[in-house]
Order: structure tokens, then C-alpha cells, then sequence
């Protein structure tokens, strides 16, 4: 059997609202998430020996176990009939970083064991097995825009999908606490969730501008809090509002990475160097959200 690659694109919450912190403790979340064209790379060989490979530009960041040991390790236990065999990860994005590597790489893996394995993954919860592993895992899964609702876990189509954005990611890479997002929750100090609340229905949109609008509107609710857990995030959010021809900026997820919207990949690359030259030590590329 041959290997499978997977690519595990970074994830990118185009906007981020919390309507409340939930009786079980986890917070009720609206967000409109899309994918760009800079991720991982997963690589399942079906026939290897069990184990994991870790390669790639942040390879050494991952210490101990990864969330791909807790893949296998639910897969064996849920789907036993399941072949999985040797993975190598190829980490090419930012660990901790707000863009779902971590669950883009369990996202991957699933896809990947759910290739392998053809009639034998027929009748799987694949959902069902990516909430287990944490909330922006199901939407890692799918890897296309989605509006996420509940816990991350409620995911429903775009109708007709995104226009197409270009954009430069920013993460200042500097050390951030292990419990980084869980901070960013608590500074973020959510009410308990309303008794009547009911999740708003998938937007659309018909243009570029409208979507551009949507997110000016919506921006992201955690946003200050990220900035007061890793202070760094307001610099990077800073630079980003400096560049010419810069269209919109915010925060991704908990941060600290940020994005910055340019209207055309000319632009985008321009500005990718510029902010190269000015912060050699951060992390910058520019990508397509789509």
C-alpha cells in the first residue's frame, strides 16, 4: 500500500464571538473559519511500523507526545478494525500560534487513515472522533470554510463558499504559556451563556466587499485578551496597520498570530517583505484564504 499525504492548512478565524461561557464550562462560539495555503504536511505510510516522525522548520518545538500520538491512540481504542501504520509530520507552521496546527495535523491524519483504510472507514463517526480531540479539530477535518457554532463542534457549509483573500500572516514567535488559550478565556471574562440563546444561521455572501464588511463588523472578541497574554500580539497587530494598501487586520483564534487582508497577492508579497525587513525575528508569509 502507499503512502498518503495530507496537507494541513493553516486555520484562520475570519471572525471570532462568544455569546457565553456554557454550563459545562466550555464557551458557546460564532465564527467564520477558512483555510490558507500554507500548512503542515502529514504522510501516513499504512505499511510502516507504528510511530511518528517529526520534521520541519518547527519540528523541534513539538516536545513529548503530539496530539497525533492521541489520534492513534483513540483510533485503536474507537476503530480497532483500522490499519494505521508510521506518520511523518512535516511542521511548517508556528506551534501555539491561534492557526489550528496542531488540530490541522489531527484533521490530516484522520483524512488520511480514512483513505487508507476505503470500505473498512464506511460507518465511522469521523465528526464524532475529531471532537474528541479537541473543538477546532472538527472543522480541521472538513478544511474548507465553514461557519462553527457550539463549541466548534456545530459546523455548516458557506453557501457558495469565500471569495478568495490574500493575506500575510504574522506570529512574532516568542514564548507563550503552555496554557495560552485557556488564559486568553479567562481574561476574557465571558458571562454565562443566556437560557434562550439560539446560534446564528451560516451567512453569505455574495462579493468580496461584503465579506470584508462582514468581518469589520464581527472582528474577533478575544482579541484583547490575547494581547494581555502575549503582549507581542499588539506590535504585531501594530505593524500590520502600518502597511500601505492594508485592508483589514485582526487577531486569529487566541494568537498571536494576526492577519493582515491586501487586495491582490502583489500587494500581499510587498508587504511580506517589508515586514521581513523591519522584524527578521517574526514569522511572515502571505498566503491565499480561500
Amino acid at each position: 500500500m502507499t503512502s498518503i499525504r495530507e496537507f494541513a492548512p493553516a486555520k484562520i478565524n475570519l471572525t471570532l464571538d462568544i455569546a457565553g461561557r456554557r454550563g459545562d464550562g466550555f464557551h458557546e462560539l460564532a465564527s467564520l473559519v477558512t483555510f490558507a495555503d500554507v500548512g503542515d504536511v502529514v504522510t501516513l505510510d499504512p505499511a510502516g511500523a507504528p510511530g511518528i516522525a517529526v520534521s520541519g522548520l518547527f519540528g523541534k518545538e513539538l516536545t513529548g507526545g503530539n496530539i497525533l500520538d492521541r489520534v492513534f491512540a483513540l483510533l485503536r481504542d474507537r476503530a480497532p478494525q483500522l490499519t494505521l501504520g508510521s506518520v511523518h509530520l512535516e511542521k511548517v507552521l508556528p506551534v501555539a500560534a491561534g492557526i489550528g496546527g496542531g488540530s490541522a495535523d489531527a484533521g490530516a491524519l484522520l483524512r488520511a487513515v480514512r483513505r487508507a483504510n476505503g470500505a473498512k472507514a464506511e460507518g465511522i463517526d469521523w465528526h464524532g472522533l475529531a471532537r474528541a480531540l479537541g473543538a477546532d479539530v472538527p472543522v480541521c477535518l472538513a478544511a474548507r470554510p465553514m461557519w462553527m457554532t457550539g463549541i466548534g463542534d456545530a459546523l455548516a457549509e458557506v453557501a457558495n463558499g469565500l471569495p478568495p483573500l490574500q493575506a500575510v500572516l504574522v506570529n512574532p514567535l516568542v514564548e507563550a504559556p503552555s496554557d495560552k488559550t485557556a488564559r486568553v478565556f479567562r481574561a476574557l471574562g465571558a458571562e454565562p451563556l443566556a437560557e434562550d440563546y439560539a446560534a446564528p444561521d451560516a451567512p453569505r455572501f455574495a462579493t468580496r466587499d461584503a465579506l470584508l464588511d462582514f468581518m469589520r463588523a464581527r472582528g474577533n472578541v478575544l482579541a484583547r485578551a490575547a494581547e494581555a497574554v502575549v503582549p507581542e500580539t499588539g506590535a504585531v497587530l501594530a505593524a500590520l496597520r502600518a502597511l500601505p494598501g492594508v485592508e483589514y487586520v485582526a487577531v486569529s483564534g487566541a494568537g498571536p498570530t494576526c492577519f493582515g487582508i491586501f487586495a491582490d497577492r502583489e500587494a500581499a508579497d510587498a508587504a511580506r517583505l517589508q515586514l521581513a525587513a523591519a522584524h527578521p525575528a517574526w514569522w511572515a508569509v502571505a498566503v491565499t484564504l480561500a
